[in-house]
């Protein structure tokens, strides 16, 4: 399974860019001894439109035109889910075994996501009630990402 990080937005050079390149790299090294082949970055910049609904609409078009043939959804909304560390492993672990072709992660911009983007995701996660940058967004993401392959290899990165 491949997995895809697709955010609104860039990230600038600097810490937060430096430590989501190290924990795609440190997936990356696990996670082909997983089954995992690989995980993409793709920016897309943010919509220039004058209101929130038109911003919403050009982004959600963009988003897909990136997204593959067959794939499992998962959208980053400050109203989703709280999953804990060994649940999100064990998603992604179901998914591979089941022989998903891809899972997608969608960071929406600063207007969220669509709302068909939304009923699409067959998960829907927030990293808590608190309002977070995209920028760490994306880092915490991408650590959680790194996490779930050490938990499915059994490494002691993860301890409860």
């Amino acid at each position: 399974m491949r997995l895809a990080v697709t955010c609104i937005g860039r990230l600038k050079q600097g810490p937060e860019r430096e430590l989501a390149e190290r924990y795609r790299e440190r997936f990356d090294d696990i996670g082909r001894k997983l089954g995992f082949r690989g995980l993409d970055i793709h920016e897309i910049a943010e919509s220039r439109a004058r209101d929130a609904g038109a911003r919403i609409a050009e982004e959600a078009t963009a988003i897909a035109a990136v997204l593959p043939d067959k794939y499992a959804l998962v959208a980053l909304d400050e109203r989703g889910k709280s999953v804990d560390s060994a649940s999100f492993a064990q998603q992604l672990g179901r998914w591979r075994d089941e022989g998903i072709p891809s899972t997608v992660f969608l960071i929406g911009g600063a207007d969220g996501l669509s709302p068909e983007l939304q009923r699409k995701a067959q998960l829907r996660i927030a990293f808590g009630s608190a309002t977070w940058p995209h920028q760490m967004v994306r880092v915490m993401l991408l650590e959680q990402i790194y996490r779930a392959a050490t938990i499915l290899a059994g490494h002691p990165y993860h301890r409860a």
